[in-house]
Order: structure tokens, then C-alpha cells, then sequence
């Protein structure tokens, strides 16, 4: 039998309409709703990290591969750049999130700026190198086919080598992207909240879990589906089957 003194703690938060387990603060915190006071499996309010969650991945790749595929053009037409810009890349890929994302708070401050810099950074590695394979794997007779059509180097580079090398483009693509679903989970360290934040607030909440495990997972996969959709709408030539 529990003592009195042992059940006041379950009586007050059974007055509040909490559930037995849950921090009295927290039941605080979240008495608007009877979904949180219950520790629900999901419950409505929590779209705002997911959709923000979203915003600095989206902005995170496209600065990416914005920089990545500058960075192989210039260094597909100039050959001895291509060791130093891959030495580049991979030290920033491999430095840990947490201390790249403390790295910069002096520097870019408290904020999204300072999560977009970090994750864009380890993104260029993956697209960088992907793109680059890409142009290297053009075949030759493709490319003497478009000088002999009287093309210049630049515009062979835009309209012979850069589109064969879009299935390696795309396949860096959705790496980078699918990585950095994952990685963006602690931008909240950054103060640029996302799933990460109300999982670290409080684990024990069934919610936060959720959000912090099933939508990554959910938007990882919506976003490697999208990015395949718009490859296979971007080369229709490899749909094509012969007869």
C-alpha cells in the first residue's frame, strides 16, 4: 500500500489531468491540451519543427550543391585544382557536427545561419565528387561528336558533358540531401531549432520521439522520391528503351 506521502505527487498530477510519470513542470508547460497531459503517441502543435525542420534542409542543399557544382566547373576546365578543393571538402566532412556548429556561434552568431553554413559545408563533399565522376565518365565520342558539330569548350561543357552527368549529379544529390535530414536533427544546438529541439526539451515525451524519429525519417524519404521523380523528368533520353 502506498503511503499518503507517497501518493500526493499522483494526486497532484492527476488533479492537473497528467499523466502519472510526467514532470510536474511539464504537465505545467503543456496543460493546453489533454493530448500532451496524456503523453499521446502524436498530438496536434508539433508541425512548426517539422516544417522548419524542412526549410533548413532545403536551404542547406541548395547552397550546397549551388557551391559544389561552381566548384567542378571550375575545376573540371582547370585539373590541378581538383586534389586541393577534394582535400577541402573532405576536412569539412569530417568534422563533427556539434563542434563545427560551436566553431561558428562566435563567428555567425546564435541562430539558422549558423546551422545552414555547417550543413551546406558537408554537403559539398558528397555532391563536389559525384559531379566531377560525372564529367569524367562522358564519353570521348560524345564529346568529339560536339566539337565536330563546331561546339566551344564552354558551350560542350553545358550542353554535352553537364547533362550526361546528371545521373551522377542526382545520385550525390540525394545522398547529400538524405544525410543531411539526419544531421539537421541537431541544428538546435545551433538555435536553429527543427526536430532536434523538443526531443532534447524532453525525451520521455511520446511525441517528441516521434518527431524526431519517424518525420526525419518520413521527409527523408519524401525528399530522396522527389529528387528521383525530377531526375527521371530531367532525362527522358534514359527511359527510353531500344527496340
Amino acid at each position: 500500500m502506498l503511503t499518503l506521502a507517497a501518493k500526493a505527487p499522483l494526486l497532484v498530477a492527476a488533479a492537473n489531468g497528467c499523466a502519472p510519470g510526467l514532470p510536474a513542470n511539464f504537465c505545467h508547460q503543456h496543460s493546453e491540451t489533454s493530448c500532451v497531459a496524456r503523453n499521446g503517441f502524436f498530438c496536434a502543435g508539433y508541425t512548426g519543427p517539422f516544417f522548419k525542420h524542412l526549410w533548413i534542409v532545403v536551404i542547406s542543399v541548395a547552397v550546397g550543391f549551388t557551391l559544389a557544382l561552381a566548384l567542378a566547373m571550375v575545376s573540371h576546365r582547370h585539373r590541378w585544382l581538383i586534389p586541393p578543393l577534394t582535400g577541402v571538402t573532405g576536412i569539412l566532412y569530417t568534422v563533427p557536427s556539434l563542434a563545427f556548429f560551436f566553431l561558428l556561434l562566435p563567428i555567425t552568431g546564435f541562430g539558422t545561419d549558423t546551422a545552414v553554413i555547417a550543413l551546406s559545408a558537408y554537403t559539398l563533399q558528397i555532391i563536389y565528387r559525384n559531379i566531377l565522376a560525372g564529367l569524367a565518365n562522358v564519353p570521348p565520342e560524345a564529346k568529339d561528336a560536339g566539337r565536330g558539330m563546331g561546339m566551344t569548350e564552354r558551350e560542350l561543357l553545358w550542353r554535352v558533358e553537364l547533362p550526361l552527368a546528371v545521373p551522377e549529379l542526382f545520385a550525390g544529390l540525394r545522398i547529400a540531401t538524405v544525410s543531411t535530414v539526419a544531421i539537421a536533427t541537431l541544428a538546435f544546438f545551433a538555435g536553429a531549432g527543427g526536430l532536434g529541439d523538443p526531443l532534447y526539451k524532453d525525451i520521455t515525451f511520446k511525441t517528441n520521439v516521434i518527431l524526431a524519429g519517424g518525420l526525419a525519417i518520413l521527409m527523408a524519404i519524401a525528399l530522396d522520391a522527389l529528387l528521383l521523380g525530377l531526375q527521371r523528368l530531367v532525362t527522358p533520353w534514359r527511359r527510353v528503351r531500344p527496340a
